[in-house]
């Protein structure tokens, strides 16, 4: 049988523009009962500005206080230099971290107040970084299909976001349909351009289910050949900076899909029905 991994965004990208301030306590519970699931990639935080996403201002002390499971990768956001520096006391612990350009420029300008090319040149000291220290690295590009400002993107402006991201290094890179307005057919279009370039077992999807749509474009991308797909218990969060664009798609759902399908996730299906009662309650 097949095997569909899962990198849960739940407790970053999910919690991260919750309007009422979660308690550490909270976040702690829900990604240490996630470590017991059967996943083996958890993004927890992310070094940001806690002034421009104060959900994540205690990043630090999550990463102090979850309880480490052997063999799971926990990854946290470092968009910069000063990030990272955050980020070193944890260097030699199963951490990672995740980087991330806009395939738009609209979306780089609102999110990253740079230009895309401006944005890949922040980030090469930073994996720089991170490859000297021996710390993996996974890549995001968002807006793969849609801009919140721009509009449509060109497929061929995501195959160069995702060209200059590996350029940098040697590193996974998921697609993130970040508004939720991609459909199969342009899915499509995106992962054809892209796959002229990268093999689809480097790619990973993530999709928001906010028109409904995110499981047909996973199925879209499995016949393409992508195994990875990103996730949030629950169906938790969005983008700050994309507005409309609330619900990625659910963990429980995209087990229960890829299942249906005929692949294997190794995860326990009742642990995250619990992680996704709990997350549900975190929701403002």
């Amino acid at each position: 049988m097949s095997f569909i991994t899962l990198h849960e965004m739940g407790p970053r990208d999910g919690l991260q523009n919750e309007p009422a301030v979660i308690d550490l306590a909270d976040k702690v519970a829900l990604i240490d009962l996630l470590g017991t699931s059967g996943l083996r990639d958890i993004e927890v935080g992310s070094f940001v500005s806690p002034k421009w996403v104060p959900q994540m201002a205690d990043t630090a002390d999550v990463m102090r206080a979850i309880k480490l499971v052997a063999g799971v990768r926990y990854a946290v956001l470092v968009p910069n230099m000063r990030g990272w520096d955050s980020f070193t006391p944890f260097a030699k612990g199963p951490f990672e971290i995740a980087v991330f350009v806009s395939a738009s420029e609209g979306f780089s300008q609102a999110n990253l107040n740079c230009s895309v090319a401006e944005s890949i040149a922040r980030l090469r000291p930073v994996v720089d970084a991170a490859t000297a220290a021996g710390v993996g690295v996974r890549g995001y590009v968002s807006c793969v299909t849609d801009c919140p400002f721009d509009g449509p993107v060109a497929p061929e402006a995501v195959a160069a976001a995702v060209a200059n991201l590996r350029a940098l290094a040697p590193m996974q890179v998921s697609l993130g349909d970040t508004i939720g307005k991609g459909s199969p057919d342009r899915v499509a279009l995106m992962l054809d351009a892209v796959l002229d370039d990268v093999p689809a077992l480097d790619l990973a999807g993530h999709f928001h289910d906010t028109g409904g749509q995110a499981l047909d474009n996973i199925s879209v991308s499995i016949d393409r050949g992508l195994r990875h797909f990103d996730s949030a218990v629950g169906g938790l969060g969005g983008c700050p900076y994309a507005p409309g664009a609330p619900g990625n798609v659910a963990t429980e759902a995209v087990i229960d899909h890829v299942e249906r399908l005929g692949f294997e996730t190794g995860i326990d299906r009742d642990v995250i029905a619990k992680a996704a009662a709990i997350a549900q309650r975190m929701r403002g």
